[in-house]
C-alpha cells in the first residue's frame, strides 16, 4: 500500500482542530459537525487497515520512513503490526464515539472542547504507530496537554485537583522514560533512535545496564497503566473527567503503558524483563485483587468503575510477565476488551449521570421498570466485565490465567480470586440499581436515546463478536506476540 494510511490516521484529526480553530464561538454545531467527521476518517481507514492487514508475518506492514533531523539520527518511521493494528482501530472508534456522546453532552465552549479531542487522538494514534523514539516521545507527551485541559474545564467535584494530579503524575513517569532514551541514545552505537534498530542491538548491552533502564522505563509505563502504587490518579481522574473524556482515558490511554511495555520494554531489555518477572507478576496479583476489594467498598458507580480498571489492567500485567506467548496474548486481547467494555460502562454511566445527576449506587432501585433498554444494556456490559463466558472479558482473562499458569502456579489461582470479587461487586450494583421495588424519586427519568443507544452498540457488537469467535483478533495478534516470546526468551 503505497497511501500513507498511518500518517493520515494520526493527522487528520490536527486538520479538524484547525477548522475548528478557524470557527467562531457561536457556531457551536458547525464543530460538532467537523468533530464527528474528522474522527470518523480515521476510523474508516482503520477499517482499510484491518482488511488489508497480513497477521501471517510478524514483519511491519504499511511503513512511512524518511529522514528528519539527519544529525541526531531522528527519522519520521511509522509503522504497524500485530500490536499496534488492534490499537489504532480502537483509537479511532473510541474517540468516534467520544466525539458523538459529546454532542449532547457538552453545552459551553463547545469550539474548545473538540478541539482538544483532536488533539488528543492525534497524540494516541501517534504513540501506537511511531517507530523512532523521537517521534515516540513527542505524541506520548501531546498526550498530557489535552487531557489537562479537558479534565480541569469541562470535568466535575475537583476537576483542577484531579486535572494537575494526572499531569504531574504522568509527568513524573515521562521524565524517567526521557532518561531512559537519552541513556539508549549515547550508549549504542552508531546513536540511533530508530526502534527496531535499538530492538537489535540493546539486548547486546550489558546485565547491569539493562534492568537500570528496564526500570527506568517501566515507572514511566507503569504510572500511565497503572500498577500499584502508582495508581492513585486514576479514580480521581475518572471520577471528575468529562463521561467521554473517562472513556478515552479508559478505553486508550491506560493500554499506552501497557502498549510500551510490549513494544519497548521486553523487546529491548529481556535480561530486566525475565530478572523482574516475578515482582510484576506479584504487582499485577495485587491489582487485580486490591482493585476488586476497593470496588466492594464504593458507593459512586463512577468510580467503582474506575477502580474496576486498576483490576483489569492487572491481567494485562499478570499476561506480560509470564513471557510466554499464550500469556502475552491473552494480554492483548485484555486491551481490546477493556477499552471496549469500560468504555462502554463509562458512556453509560454518563447516560444516567445527565438524567439523574447522581452516582451514588444506593440512591437508586428498580430501575429496571422505568428504564429497561438501559438497564439490560447496562447489564450486558457487567456481565461483560465479570467474565461472562460467550462475552470477550471471559476470552482474555481466561487466555491470561492459562499462559501465566506455567510461570506463577501460585499467584494464578490467588487471582482468579479477583475474578469472583469482580462478580460480586458487579452483581451488587446490579441489583442495588436494577432490581427490586422501584424507587418513585427517579420517575421523571427517560429512557436512554438513540444518539446515546448509536454510541454503545459497536462496542457491545464487538465485545459479543469477539467472545463468541475470538479467532479473527488472536490469528492477527499472535505471529506478533510470538516473536515477542522469541525476543524475551531467545
Amino acid at each position: 500500500m503505497n497511501f500513507p494510511i498511518l500518517s493520515a490516521m494520526t493527522f487528520t484529526p490536527l486538520l479538524g482542530m484547525v477548522l475548528i480553530l478557524l470557527l467562531r464561538k457561536e457556531q457551536k454545531n458547525a464543530a460538532r459537525f467537523l468533530a464527528g467527521v474528522f474522527s470518523f476518517i480515521p476510523l474508516i481507514l482503520s477499517f482499510m487497515l484491518l482488511s488489508k492487514y497480513d497477521g501471517s508475518t510478524s514483519q511491519l506492514q504499511f511503513v512511512e520512513r524518511f529522514d528528519w533531523i539527519p544529525s541526531l539520527g531522528v527519522t519520521y518511521f511509522m509503522g504497524a503490526d500485530g500490536l499496534s493494528v488492534p490499537m489504532l482501530f480502537l483509537t479511532a472508534l473510541l474517540c468516534f464515539v467520544a466525539v458523538i456522546y459529546s454532542f449532547g453532552d457538552i453545552k459551553e465552549r463547545v469550539k474548545q472542547y473538540f478541539a482538544f479531542l483532536l488533539l488528543l487522538e492525534v497524540g494516541l494514534m501517534g504513540v501506537f504507530a511511531a517507530l523512532d523514539f523521537f517521534l515516540f516521545y513527542i505524541f506520548w507527551e501531546i498526550v498530557l496537554v489535552p487531557m489537562y485541559f479537558l479534565i480541569g474545564i469541562w470535568g466535575h467535584g475537583r476537576k483542577e485537583y484531579s486535572a494537575i494530579k494526572f499531569f504531574l503524575y504522568t509527568l513524573f513517569g515521562s521524565l524517567f522514560m526521557l532518561v531512559g532514551i537519552l541513556a539508549l541514545y549515547f550508549t549504542v552505537e552508531p546513536h540511533t533512535l530508530d526502534m527496531m534498530v535499538l530492538i537489535e542491538k540493546a539486548p547486546q548491552l550489558t546485565r547491569g545496564f539493562q534492568l537500570i533502564i528496564f526500570l527506568a522505563f517501566y515507572i514511566a509505563f507503569a504510572v500511565k497503566v497503572p500498577v500499584f502504587p502508582f495508581h492513585t490518579w486514576l479514580p480521581d481522574a475518572h471520577v471528575d473527567a468529562p463521561t467521554a473524556v473517562s472513556v478515552i482515558l479508559a478505553g486508550i490511554l491506560l493500554k499506552m503503558g501497557v502498549y510500551g511495555f510490549l513494544r519497548i520494554s521486553y523487546p529491548m531489555f529481556p535480561e530486566g524483563a525475565i530478572y523482574f518477572a516475578l515482582p510484576i507478576g506479584i504487582l499485577a496479583l495485587i491489582n487485580i485483587v486490591y482493585g476488586a476489594l476497593v470496588c466492594m467498598a464504593q458507593k459512586d458507580l463512577k468510580k467503582m468503575i474506575a477502580y474496576s480498571s486498576v483490576s483489569h489492567m492487572g491481567y494485562c500485567m499478570l499476561g506480560i510477565a509470564a513471557i510466554t506467548v499464550t500469556g502475552i496474548s491473552g494480554c492483548v486481547f485484555q486491551m481490546v476488551s477493556h477499552g471496549l467494555i469500560t468504555g462502554a460502562l463509562f458512556l453509560l454511566v454518563g447516560v444516567l449521570y445527565e438524567r439523574a445527576h447522581t452516582r451514588d449506587i444506593g440512591a437508586f432501585g428498580g430501575l429496571w421498570i422505568k428504564l429497561p433498554v438501559y438497564s439490560g444494556i447496562m447489564t450486558l456490559f457487567c456481565l461483560g466485565s465479570l467474565g461472562l463466558p460467550g462475552l470477550s472479558g471471559f476470552v482474555s482473562e481466561f487466555m491470561v490465567f492459562i499462559g501465566s499458569y506455567p510461570s506463577f502456579k501460585v499467584i494464578v489461582p490467588l487471582a482468579v480470586t479477583g475474578v469472583v470479587i469482580t462478580a460480586a461487586y458487579f452483581l451488587r450494583m446490579i441489583q442495588r440499581m436494577f432490581l427490586g421495588t422501584f424507587n418513585t424519586k427517579w420517575e421523571v427519568l427517560t429512557e436512554i436515546n438513540g444518539r446515546e443507544i448509536f454510541t454503545v452498540t459497536p462496542l457491545a457488537i464487538l465485545m459479543i463478536g469477539i467472545g463468541v469467535y475470538p479467532a479473527p483478533l488472536v490469528n492477527m495478534i499472535k505471529a506478533t506476540m510470538e516473536n515477542i516470546v522469541r525476543l524475551v526468551s531467545g
